[in-house]
């Protein structure tokens, strides 16, 4: 499981033993943090208003900016999964898949500037990127979670949006001897009746054990948290402003693209469905310790998680073709056009009503393993080596079914319904308008037939192994209270494969691959409800039904293939799957040291770090380069999974290294016995996303010479870099339960990934294969090829910008209310990001600016809670302001996202010191998810994920 490079195997040999700071400090002597937390008064109080105060005195003792969840057992977090948990920390947002939590935002940027670490080390995602999805992540299994917002030279780099740590339970910290806890829960979605064929109800159910043998020398910690919950929702989806043509005829109108100034913008359809199914995770987490005395202690640990979906999308996809469609009552708005009425014209126009059934599914999994051992090797050198395997998988099928409205289905060759009319208003926020000639067939078996299925499924394996040596010295002076230093080695290997099946057309009925006729027990008519009441009923196609009418009980698997035409000769029409799967590789050694202050300045007590941090990266990945079959240009015989023989093409391998220096600075400067200010800067990166270094790309040289390349990806993107700062004020107050955090936050950030062209690229000093001359296949005329040319690929641009922001947490426990109301208490925080980036998109018709995804200028979350006598109730409230996130149309878009405001309640109630019983509802108002192009007219998504109700109890001892 684990590979040993010369690097690893050297510092094996040489015996060196090292321990992690953090690890250190808590099983090794007390620091001056701690001695710090002896002298000041610390806040201790029970039940929820303990998770919170704990996490209070968390942030106030640490040595960065951050922000902290903690929980008294396993299982004692509420949410979900640690996405809804994060977002109730100041300056983090979830963006909403499905309607739950997934990926985070920190203080205005995406999952991809996240890192993210379990147990201190370093975490693989089943997202194909670098971003981790937090739904993966039981909220049940965690006991306690950081957002480091600045960064320190131990910290593992990767962060420049922050640090999410996340941490399981530790056994021999727990102050009994033994616990047990387990939790039920049933759960109901109120919108599933709303879905044919979904489910209703889920359920919750998790147990932990914690405990402690051999005179507390040897600790075991387990604990399982199973989710199965129904997936529903109703969608209206809004598809980009790919297409353009003149359809007002003003004369003088010059808002359109440069090449026909006088066209507006057209919109390439819509998509109205409904989407249901089951999502089922399960996770496991284990550790073992053993500490036989005070100066050793080793530790073992294991989290698994397995999150499976299955669901299915059904409704209609309504394709404009607008470029060629005759087109009546244009609406125009801003030179884009969001209503009128598209007719089919001829057998070249492809405007259409395509009725969907898709089912998909997805199957993730996530392992991390590691073992830790610690040493104090004498009163003031400890030491600590840390070795761990992180692995993630994600399998991703997704079965389409296409069907077509034809003149008669049961014709002996039926011919596809050439009077199509599609009518349509979009209102903006609100659901659009839309009419269809066709309505009435959309139910009618006798006129809708099957005309294509395929799949494509994704598959990604990505793996971590990481060695990391920890050191730490301290001192006796009036300034440096230690010295932290070690060195950290990680192999990560990412793959990612491709394939295909199709058969038929979706855009008219297929002669060689002939459509299916349908029969009643097939189908199922499927009316809106809801806000959705007013659109057409549609058929419901049993998928498994479909194909083995259609291919009998031999239906076809998808493949990795270069695709052949009617003869069954090679003709590139699937050498995507090919091309697009492969491996990227990369190594890390990285090397630090860090000088914990303690000192006084100007009478002020003040502490902190201040570091450095070495990091060398080693990055490659796999490539094909079509290289016309030149044997010179490495020309190989590459044979796809059905056996066809592709001689076209060279294998490589490519990329870069690189070294970064990354100095950081921590000040804590403690002005009163309860307030402080912080002041932070460190030199910050993030890698780019692991699968944009996938190697795709390609060249083209044309018959007189010219030669041009393309590649959505690039080997040789370098990471994100920032300088960031941070300055802060916090005031505890230790006789009235509660804080108060100012922040003001800049980060100054170099550069961003951009597809862009590069003219006069010399394609032969690049390491591509160019060949003297080439011949004109059709007159035999030979010209010189000139190598360098136009090449379109990702590249770190050169337009960087700056995000700052302020962010403001106030905490308050009124325990110096009377009796009956000392249980009352509020959380509430707000963040307000800017930035100066912006980048550019031209899904709304011609090119116009948008800002950098993940951004909501304004954040705001409150909990409101009361607890008395065995009895708690919450509210909580997560507002986020309008952001630029992906949605998916047709295929992956950028748009803008509307506000939103989610609202969760709980109550719980202690029956006695084991039993209790508890009543959740999340997303209490049914908010939807909302997007649009550029402008609020220019309509997006709009989906509905309905309410969630749980109830359950809870026996712990």
């Amino acid at each position: 499981m684990f590979k040993l490079n010369r690097v690893s195997r050297a510092l094996f040999a040489s015996g060196l033993l090292a321990c992690s700071g953090q690890l250190l400090a808590e099983q090794a002597q007390p620091t001056e943090e701690e001695n710090q937390q002896d002298e000041i008064e610390v806040i201790e109080v029970t039940g929820f208003k303990s998770s919170l105060i704990k996490s209070i005195n968390q942030k106030r003792f640490a040595d960065t900016v951050s922000e902290q969840i903690s929980a008294d057992d396993l299982g004692g977090l509420p949410d979900v999964s640690m996405a809804d948990a994060l977002t109730r920390l100041p300056g983090v947002a979830a963006v909403r898949t499905g309607g739950q939590a997934a990926e985070i935002n920190i203080r205005g940027l995406g999952g991809g500037f996240v890192s993210s670490t379990l147990n201190g080390r370093e975490q693989v995602s089943t997202s194909g990127s670098r971003s981790i999805e937090f739904d993966q992540y039981p909220s049940e299994l965690i006991s306690q979670a950081a957002v480091y917002k600045s960064s320190k030279a131990s910290l593992i780099e990767g962060g420049v949006a922050g640090t999410v740590e996340l941490k399981t339970a530790s056994p021999l910290s727990n102050e009994k001897d033994h616990t047990f806890n387990v939790n039920a829960r049933g759960m109901y979605n109120d919108r599933a009746n709303e879905v044919e064929d979904a489910e209703e109800y889920g359920h919750r159910f998790s147990f932990s054990y914690q405990g402690k043998f051999a005179d507390d020398t040897l600790g075991l910690s387990l604990g399982y948290a199973r989710l199965f919950q129904p997936s529903v929702a109703t969608q209206f989806i809004g598809f980009a402003y790919s297409a353009d043509r003149d359809v007002d005829y003003v004369a003088g109108d010059m808002e359109g693209p440069d090449d026909a100034p006088e066209n507006e913008y057209l919109s390439e359809g819509f998509e109205l469905q409904h989407l249901g199914g089951e999502e089922t995770r399960d996770g496991y987490v284990g550790a073992i310790e053993w500490q036989p005395n005070d100066t050793f202690t080793l530790r073992a640990d294991a989290f698994i998680s397995k999150f499976d979906s299955e669901s299915f999308a059904r409704g209609y996809r309504v394709k404009f073709d607008g470029e060629t469609a005759s087109i009546a009552n244009p609406n125009i708005y801003d030179n884009l056009m969001i209503g009128g009425t598209f007719n089919r014209k001829s057998k070249a126009n492809d405007t259409r009503v395509e009725i969907v059934n898709d089912d998909n599914q997805d199957f993730d999994e996530v392992q991390s393993y590691g073992v830790n051992m610690a040493w104090q090797l004498t009163d003031n050198f400890s030491a600590s080596l840390d070795v761990s395997y992180s692995y993630a998988e994600s399998e991703f099928r997704n079965g389409l079914l296409w069907a077509l409205v034809a003149e008669d289905a049961n014709a002996e060759t039926p011919l596809l319904d050439p009077n199509v009319s599609i009518s349509y208003m979009l209102n903006g926020s609100d659901l659009p308008d839309v009419g269809f000639s066709q309505a009435e067939a959309f139910t009618d078996i006798n006129r809708v037939m099957v005309s294509k299925y395929g799949i494509y499924p994704y598959e990604n394996e990505d793996e971590l192994d990481a060695y990391r040596l920890d050191f730490e010295y301290t001192l006796d002076n009036d300034y440096i209270a230690s010295v932290e230093f070690g060195v950290r080695y990680s192999d990560r290997e990412y793959s990612s494969d491709r394939s295909v099946f199709e058969y038929g057309a979706d855009n008219n009925f297929s002669s060689n691959e002939p459509p299916l006729r349908l029969t009643e027990d097939m189908v199922d008519v499927v009316d809106w409800q809801g806000e959705f009441s007013y659109f057409p009923s549609y058929l419901a196609i049993d998928l498994d039904k479909a194909l083995n009418a259609w291919f009998g009980n031999d239906i076809p698997q998808p493949v990795q293939t270069w695709g052949t035409n009617s003869a069954g000769e090679i003709d590139n029409s699937s050498s995507w799957s090919v091309l697009q799967s492969g491996e990227v590789y990369e190594e890390i050694f990285a090397a630090y040291v860090m000088l914990n202050l303690d000192m006084e300045m100007f009478n002020i007590p003040v502490t902190g770090n201040i570091g450095i941090r070495m990091v060398d990266t080693d990055q490659s990945a796999t490539a094909l380069e079509n290289v016309g079959g030149a044997l010179e240009g490495g020309a190989q015989n590459i044979m796809d999974e059905v056996g066809l023989v592709n001689s076209n093409y060279a294998s490589k391998v490519v990329g870069i290294d690189y070294t970064d220096y990354l100095p950081s600075l921590n000040l804590n400067f403690q002005i009163t016995d309860d307030s402080q200010i912080r002041f932070a800067a460190a030199k910050v990166m993030s890698r780019a996303p692991i699968n944009r270094l996938a190697s795709d790309r390609s060249t083209n040289i044309s018959d007189q010479g010219e030669i041009s390349g393309s590649s959505n990806n690039s080997p040789y993107l370098k990471p994100f870099y920032a300088d960031q700062y941070d300055i802060s004020y916090e005031k505890y107050f230790t006789d009235t339960d509660g804080a108060l955090a100012i922040a003001l936050f800049y980060k100054d950030i170099e550069s961003f990934v951009q597809n862009i062209g590069i003219p006069d690229y010399n394609f032969k000093e690049n390491g591509f294969y160019v060949p003297d001359t080439i011949e004109n296949e059709t007159t035999g005329e030979v010209s010189e090829v000139d190598p360098v040319g136009i090449y379109t690929t990702a590249v770190n641009n050169d337009e960087g910008g700056d995000i700052k922001g302020i962010e403001i947490a106030y905490t308050q426990v009124l325990s110096f209310l009377p009796d009956f109301w000392s249980g009352l208490g509020f959380n509430i925080s707000y963040s307000h990001t800017e930035s100066s980036v912006e980048l550019q998109t031209d899904l709304s018709g011609g090119s116009m600016d948008q800002s950098l995804p993940g951004l909501s200028e304004n954040l705001f979350t409150s909990t409101v809670f009361y607890e008395y006598e065995g009895f708690e109730t919450r509210l909580s409230v997560r507002y986020r302001d309008e952001f630029v996130s992906e949605q998916w149309g047709v295929n992956e878009q950028t748009a803008n996202f509307d506000e939103e405001t989610v609202i969760d309640y709980q109550a719980s109630y202690n029956i006695n010191d084991n039993f209790g019983v508890l009543f959740q509802v999340n997303n209490l108002t049914d908010e939807p998810t909302q997007s649009y192009f550029g402008n609020r007219k220019f309509s997006g998504t709009t989906q509905y994920f309905g309410r969630q109700f749980y109830l359950g109890g809870t026996y712990s001892f």
